[in-house]
């Protein structure tokens, strides 16, 4: 028996039975699935997402979705709803249950007293007839023809249907809210993609690391500063304005084509017109003009006057790639 062979074939057939039961949802949807994305969007409260079992764990991925996406969400067990959390719900609220079959005990008890207080009630199972979608205002139905599991027991496709149909009701929220690159980043300050949109260059720029010489600077203090400041290059600035830019590579070329240093100032080796970044500009700009340039510094200013250097290793260190 191949065991790598058997293992592989299974998790295939596990891959393609799901994605399966996904594409055959498009036959499902109906319009109760736009108006209740639509009484989403106009919930002056939160949305509760409530569930029992792996249903349960669910909803809090869907609740998780909510929240990242600008829709306030929070999760309540069915079983514990009807032991004193059902308090979670108040008259503003909006409710999205879910129960594959629609009909366990606790989600019977928990179905009228959802909506007891007029808040609309959104079901997402597989069972139209059910206990749960006969008593709600807005039916998602995520039937499957089967479970992944070989013994069609373990609940797999029908999670995953429940998982698709709340990404598909956040995704209709995102563009109704016109929600953002920006916005998103707002929610996720720590994360990658946060600092992408977010950190600004005065953020990470270290202002004690700002070389600087003289356009009459000699090439012996312009290679004392470089050497200094350990940053490889050197703004040449004149009343506080960036004039050029000397990199280490310049004095090499330099040294390559010249025997002597004497005769020379920083002015004559010096790049002018170098690219600059504002310190309030997103460092992800920084990183376009670095990579667009194949350059490894950047001069910063503020308000047009010379504030320091940005180094591609101060922005690698932010994990902003």
């Amino acid at each position: 028996m191949n065991t790598t062979s058997t293992i592989l074939n299974t998790a295939k057939n596990t891959l393609l039975s799901e994605s399966e039961s996904i594409k055959k949802l498009v036959n499902y949807l109906s319009d109760d699935f736009a108006h209740a994305v639509e009484a989403i969007f106009n919930c002056k409260g939160r949305i509760v997402v409530t569930g029992i079992g792996k249903s349960a764990l669910i909803g809090a991925k869907i609740v998780a979705t909510f929240n990242s996406t600008g829709t306030p969400a929070i999760y309540m067990h069915a079983a514990e709803a009807v032991h004193g959390d059902l308090g979670i719900v108040q008259p503003e609220d909006c409710v999205i249950c879910i129960s594959n079959s629609g009909n366990s005990p606790e989600i019977k008890v928990l179905t009228p007293l959802l909506t007891r207080q007029g808040n609309k009630l959104i079901a997402i199972t597989a069972n139209e007839n059910s206990f749960l979608a006969k008593g709600s205002d807005f039916v998602l139905l995520s039937k499957v023809d089967r479970e992944a599991d070989p013994n069609n027991l373990a609940p797999m496709n029908s999670t995953t249907a429940q998982l698709v149909l709340g990404d598909a009701l956040a995704a209709c929220l995102i563009e109704l809210k016109q929600f953002t690159s920006n916005d998103f980043a707002m929610y996720h300050p720590g994360g990658a993609l946060g600092k992408k949109l977010l950190l600004l260059v005065k953020n990470i720029l270290k202002s004690q690391n700002k070389p600087a010489v003289s356009p009459t600077s000699s090439i012996k203090d312009v290679i004392v500063e470089i050497s200094e400041k350990r940053l490889g290059v050197t703004a040449v600035v004149e009343n506080n304005k960036i004039i050029g830019i000397i990199t280490d590579g310049d004095l090499r070329r330099m040294l390559q084509k010249s025997d002597s240093l004497a005769n020379f100032v920083a002015a004559d080796i010096m790049t002018q017109h170098p690219k600059t970044i504002d310190v309030n500009q997103h460092v992800s700009k920084a990183l376009s003009i670095l990579e667009d340039n194949s350059i490894t510094q950047l001069l910063v200013t503020d308000n047009e006057e010379y504030a320091g250097v940005i180094h591609l290793h101060d922005i690698l260190k932010e994990g902003i790639v």
